[in-house]
């Protein structure tokens, strides 16, 4: 079985593409939203020593972590020394689970595959990128967003030239969503090619 690591910085169309290779059929894990998952029920107990003001209600409260976090960002070592195993378990568990359905080919989304060192754990490497004049209008316009919190994100995050110089393939989402699709199809047709080769 092929296992992808799809990754890119803020921005850059992770999430859709993410969803595009979904539609050709491919089961994706992602690790944003297992994260959502942990917020809300496993990983409380274990956060709630080193982040009390952020569990609200029995669950992670993501506005006032980010608030903390940005006031503190030496806590981003403490959040992820126990949030990243906690994501790495429920990932073993989505890989085996496919592996033994005989799944040829499973994606692992991961926003920080670079960053936490988990190019070990895929075989191919998808980096989404696209032009950063592109990027920036569209990190600008999501909700809540300011410069302040955009630079925070991209100093936490590995340049786009060196992801993009560490990638097995690229996929450019500058040109739109159909543009995009193409490439996904593309990127597919070439691994399906190649798995026999790879053991």
């Amino acid at each position: 079985m092929i296992v992808i690591g799809l990754t890119g910085s803020i921005g850059m169309g992770k999430s859709t593409t993410a969803q595009l290779f979904a539609e050709e059929g491919i089961a994706v894990n992602d690790a944003d939203q297992v994260v959502h998952d942990l917020y809300a029920g496993a990983a409380v107990s274990a956060l709630e020593p080193e982040f009390p003001d952020a569990i609200v209600d029995g669950a992670v409260d993501r506005q006032v972590l980010a608030r903390t976090l940005a006031k503190n960002p030496d806590k981003f070592k403490v959040l992820e020394a126990i949030i990243h195993p906690l994501v790495r378990a429920r990932e073993i568990q989505f890989v085996d689970a496919h592996r033994a359905a005989g799944e040829a080919i499973v994606l692992l989304d991961i926003p920080l595959l670079f960053e936490v060192g988990a190019q070990d754990r895929v075989d191919v490497i998808i980096v989404v990128s696209c032009d950063r004049e592109i990027q920036r209008r569209r990190v600008m316009a999501r909700p809540g967003m300011t410069e302040e919190k955009f630079a925070l994100i991209s100093a936490r995050q590995m340049p786009d030239e060196e992801k993009r110089r560490r990638a097995d393939f690229i996929v450019d989402t500058s040109h739109g969503i159909d543009s995009a699709r193409a490439q996904v199809k593309t990127i597919l047709q070439e691994l399906r090619q190649r798995r026999p080769e790879m053991h």
